[in-house]
């Protein structure tokens, strides 16, 4: 791992505003996570638990890392990362900035949120980030939430929309936002669970 001022590297972990520095998870150690020193490790472990690290990217990254090498004492600290990444709205965030024409709705990933909670399946995986993800997918929460935001007077001005206005902008937000939730969804190669699954 390696430290660099905020312009010598696009390869960065996280980066913090201004001329600070930041740590970087070098090549080697994606290609070689037992290159990782324990100093490294700790760096890591410090950057989730002050949320310096916040886009699904880098935390993937780490994730990466932190799989391979299956030790307990990364669990704890890559948990807390993801749940405070959903629950900060760093999560919304990004699939807005994927949905930038039909904003993707808070309403759906709340009721998402909801749903992981409840279910005990939800104890398959450390990664809250990925639960809530598949939980929109499996449950088809798209469909229902694009339908609710299109048939609000709000969206067309106070007047209540025809059922052809509707299905036109409901289908518009289920395009984008299906698009915006498969996209995050790839981020993930296997299922980041105790089964696989």
């Amino acid at each position: 791992m390696s430290t660099y001022s905020s312009s010598s590297s696009n390869s960065s972990v996280y980066a913090s505003v201004g001329s600070s520095s930041y740590t970087v998870v070098t090549p080697g150690m994606m290609s070689n996570p037992r290159s990782l020193s324990q100093k490294d490790k700790e760096q890591l472990i410090n950057s989730l638990r002050t949320h310096r690290v916040n886009t699904v990217t880098e935390l993937r990254r780490i994730e990466k890392v932190f799989a391979y090498l299956n030790s307990p004492e990364v669990t704890e600290p890559m948990t807390s990362a993801w749940a405070y990444y959903v629950n900060s709205n760093n999560l919304l965030n990004e699939l807005r900035g994927l949905t930038r024409n039909y904003p993707f709705s808070s309403e759906l990933l709340d009721e998402a949120k909801w749903q992981v909670i409840g279910d005990p399946e939800s104890a398959r995986s450390w990664n809250y980030c990925w639960l809530v993800l598949s939980k929109i997918q499996s449950e088809q929460l798209i469909r229902k939430h694009a339908r609710l935001l299109a048939a609000k007077p709000a969206m067309w001005g106070g007047q209540a929309p025809t059922a052809a206005q509707v299905e036109q902008l409901a289908t518009a937000c289920v395009n984008e936002w299906t698009a915006a939730l498969n996209r995050m969804l790839r981020h993930w190669d296997t299922p980041p669970t105790t089964t696989g699954r």
